[in-house]
């Protein structure tokens, strides 16, 4: 029997599909290759923009045809956003909604006994392993339909998320990225995210640990102190600006200030003068001035992020920025995207350049012709000559030239 998984959007997803195959490959299954024809085909699927939707459906419709008479699944955020219109799609489309994901496997095989634990054993694809340990979220930004698809938050326990880290160090990966849809709730009784920090840093045999995308108001002081003094953890973060402007910070809901954010960098910054920042920006959201997209250009400036996730503003049923006024055209909005890009590209380039001659290791990911790439501790990315390097190996090696999308490195 041959099953296919199609995983859309985030990194708590991508668990969760990896979660479903190796239930399914214990039961007895193997993955379909391109071109074969498979018995069970899972959708994960995003909601998060209108674009998401569309590709949603895209990838259904696709394999309907591809995969004639093969049981079809559909779960995620869309599912439980928009399940009728997913029926439209295919009548016999199985519908599992969010909170009934975990048992997704039982769902579909509600008469096998004794079915597989659902949890992750490897992580096929990728060299870093993602790990979820929350789910769900209470903040309820103006924007964002997570709250309503995902529900409220709730932690996983210590003891299972541990575990689950042991066995990925047992099947050889070298780096654990925690994550959640809202990780900064993190907490099982009195620990919170540091202690599970602390305690996933110390099992035996993890090379890197690190921490999906976060909010700058949820680092504290403990959390700071377990990612800046651990033994493997990275010295890089993910924090979540989406606009430098503090009416449209206070328009979307989100929690903190321009300020906050800034301080929040500039607190790990001095303390390490190698960390490095990722985040996440919306263009174009309702009422968003030229003056408030100058503020995002300015932090962008300020701040040179190693990388910049942005989206164009994308209305979603249910949530209040649908019904707000003063729609950004999306003429602008494009427009808008495009300076940004260019700045940060500028700006991701002016921070690598400052690590030219210096040596870090290179966790390697991927290959491609003579060269392999793969990233430094401080999620610089980074291309190295191939050689008769592996994915998964870490190569110690000096920075020898900046290019414009990542390092170029010799091995030592």
């Amino acid at each position: 029997m041959k099953y296919k998984i199609v995983t859309l959007g985030c990194r708590t997803n991508q668990y969760e599909s990896q979660g479903f195959s190796d239930q399914l490959r214990k039961m007895g299954y193997s993955e379909a290759t391109e071109g074969e024809k498979a018995d069970l085909c899972i959708v994960n699927t995003c909601t998060v923009t209108e674009q998401a939707d569309a590709t949603s459906r895209h990838r259904i419709r696709q394999l309907t045809r591809e995969h004639e008479g093969a049981k079809l699944v559909v779960t995620g955020c869309m599912a439980e956003s928009a399940p009728q219109a997913l029926k439209l799609i295919d009548s016999k489309i199985q519908i599992v909604p969010n909170q009934d994901k975990e048992h997704l496997i039982e769902a579909i095989f509600p008469d096998v006994k004794d079915l597989p634990e659902f949890k992750i054993e490897r992580f096929e694809a990728h060299t870093r392993a993602f790990l979820k340990v929350q789910d769900g979220c209470n903040s309820y930004c103006t924007y964002c339909i997570i709250p309503y698809v995902r529900g409220r938050s709730r932690s996983k326990g210590m003891k299972e998320i541990l575990e689950e880290a042991r066995t990925l160090i047992a099947n050889g990966y070298k780096e654990i990225v925690l994550t959640g849809i809202n990780i900064g709730d993190f907490e099982d009784g009195d620990l919170r995210l540091a202690g599970l920090v602390r305690a996933v840093d110390a099992l035996d045999g993890i090379e890197r640990v690190r921490i999906s995308s976060i909010d700058p108001d949820e680092v504290d002081d403990e959390l700071a102190d377990a990612v800046m003094n651990g033994k493997h953890t990275c010295p890089s973060m993910h924090l979540v600006l989406q606009s430098g402007s503090n009416v449209v910070l206070k328009r979307m809901n989100r929690k903190y200030t321009r300020q906050i954010f800034l301080d929040t960098v500039e607190r790990m910054v001095s303390r390490n003068p190698d960390f490095t920042v990722t985040t996440d920006i919306i263009v174009g959201f309702p009422g968003e001035s030229e003056a408030d997209f100058e503020d995002t250009l300015e932090v962008v400036r300020q701040v040179q992020f190693a990388k910049v996730h942005f989206f164009p503003y994308s209305p979603r049923d249910r949530t209040r920025a649908a019904l707000y006024p003063n729609r950004v055209p999306p003429e602008v909005m494009k427009a808008r995207k495009s300076v940004l890009l260019r700045l940060a590209e500028k700006t991701a380039f002016d921070l690598r350049s400052r690590f030219v001659g210096r040596m870090f290791p290179v966790l390697l990911e991927d290959g491609d012709g003579e060269w392999i790439s793969g990233h430094t501790p401080n999620f610089l990315k980074v291309r190295l000559p191939r050689g008769s390097f592996q994915k998964n190996q870490i190569v110690e090696a000096e920075m020898i030239d900046n290019t414009p999308d990542a390092l170029v490195a010799r091995p030592i």
